[in-house]
């Protein structure tokens, strides 16, 4: 049973177990920032100065219609 509750300014991202093109994320997961859960994906790039970095993306869970989506296929580093 899990009884996890998301806390505001917090998130969690997996790896992305579904990955197939390098256009999908590295890793999803969810995050709530005041007050609001979004879908959270990241991808792993390199700068032109050759710095490797994390890219993100956030989408607020109800810009679906309110529908999860689950976690896809994502799993614990």
């Amino acid at each position: 049973m899990n009884n996890y509750q998301q806390k505001d300014n917090s998130g969690a991202l997996f790896a992305n177990a579904k990955r197939e093109k390098d256009s999908h994320p590295n890793a999803t997961g969810t995050a709530m920032i005041g007050g609001i859960e979004y879908w959270v994906s990241a991808w792993t790039n390199t700068s032109e100065k050759g710095v490797v970095y994390q890219g993100l993306k956030f989408e607020p869970k109800e810009a679906k219609g309110g529908a999860t989506k689950g976690n896809n296929g994502a799993v614990p580093f």
